[in-house]
């Protein structure tokens, strides 16, 4: 492989260490997997209302479910003293009641299993030998911020237990956002351990491949805010919006900053605003990358990221415009993975091959 080349050491040692990329990489590309499916349940478990249907933290014994009518019910009555069900949910039967209970509880299963399918290849291939030296801080990281992840998740469960009837959309655009960052650092890290055909792009297309990375996540963090205030169940008309192209009322709540992250009309419309920009980006990303580069792996991936942005657009007004059904919705949500993913492989390409002396491994 390309990206395996090396000078001196026997052959031997070279198909080790190719083998042992492989593997990582392998691995990785699973996490990658549970995490894409995790953040779907996660977005399907908000569209249903079933976020605040486990009031306690567990994380160890959470992950057994009610078993006997008895602890069914415990679990219901617990859930009849949040505000939600007081002031929404009042008179739900225990059969919708445990609807909503199994999507949070497979969303909180599904993350559980990123971190057992996450650590414990990590604690086997450091302890075999098998992690290059310079991989292993970017994992513990990674495993960190999983960590980090989990306590924010219960964070934002627990802004809508006690004054609220629903979560924090500050805390939802945070939870879904640091998900979207370890997906694409784990897809960064996977990336670099793959063979690499077209070389080192030039300095222009990868910075730029970098800013697409920059839009696309921050245009996820606006998706978040604009789930955390159903935002996205009013003003269901593309490309007018509110019968204008600039509706009024953006800014009729003071101070003026604050629509930015509470007026459902504003965060709709900022939304909307960034994918106009996050389109128009990809498109001058292909036109930068085919001028300095033209014919190039890297110039062709622009262009397949560009197709991607401009189909998650698609969906997004399909979803828009029929008030967004649980099919369409996490449809968008998934294709915002796809898009962020497929950007930061993009950029990790750019960068060309690792360096041969990073093969080597020594056991610690």
């Amino acid at each position: 492989m390309a990206s395996m080349e090396m000078t001196s050491g026997p052959a031997e040692e070279v198909m080790k260490a190719e083998r042992n990329r492989f593997l990582v990489r392998s691995w990785l590309y699973v996490v990658l997997v549970m995490i894409f499916a995790l953040v779907v349940v996660g977005g399907a478990t908000r569209l249903t209302d079933s976020g605040l249907s486990i009031t306690e933290w567990k994380p160890i014994h959470g992950v057994i479910p009610p078993l006997s009518g008895a602890e069914w019910q415990e679990e219901f009555e617990k859930y009849r003293q949040i505000p939600e069900y007081q002031q929404i949910n009042k008179g739900m039967s225990l059969d919708e009641f445990k609807t909503i209970f199994w999507w949070e509880w497979a969303h909180r299963f599904l993350a559980r299993g990123v971190g057992f399918v996450f650590a414990l290849p990590l604690a086997f291939f450091w302890l075999t030998g098998r992690l290059e030296n310079h991989l292993k801080p970017k994992l513990v990281g990674l495993l960190a911020l999983g960590g980090l992840q989990g306590a924010v998740g219960w964070w934002m469960v627990a802004s809508g237990l006690v004054d609220r009837v629903d979560v924090s959309q500050y805390r939802l655009a945070t939870h879904l956002t640091i998900a979207c960052l370890i997906f694409l650092v784990a897809m960064v890290i996977a990336r670099g351990l793959a063979p690499h055909s077209g070389g080192t792009s030039g300095d222009g297309t990868r910075k730029f491949a970098g800013w697409m990375i920059v839009a696309v996540l921050v245009q996820i963090y606006l998706g978040g805010l604009v789930a955390g205030l159903d935002a996205g169940f009013t003003y269901n008309t593309w490309p007018l919006m509110d019968g204008a192209m600039v509706p009024g009322g953006l800014f009729v709540q003071s101070p003026f900053w604050i629509n930015l992250f509470e007026n459902p009309k504003t965060v709709q419309f900022i939304h909307r605003i960034g994918a106009y920009t996050v389109l128009a980006l990809a498109l001058i990303h292909v036109y930068q990358a085919w001028s300095a580069e033209a014919g190039s792996t890297h110039a062709r991936r622009a262009m397949v990221l560009a197709l991607l942005v401009v189909a998650q657009a698609l969906v997004g007004i399909v979803t828009l415009v029929m008030v967004v059904p649980l099919g369409w919705a996490l449809v968008h949500q998934g294709m915002a993975l796809v898009v962020l993913g497929f950007a930061a492989a993009h950029w990790r390409a750019c960068k060309g091959a690792y360096p041969p002396e990073h093969a080597v491994v020594t056991r610690s």
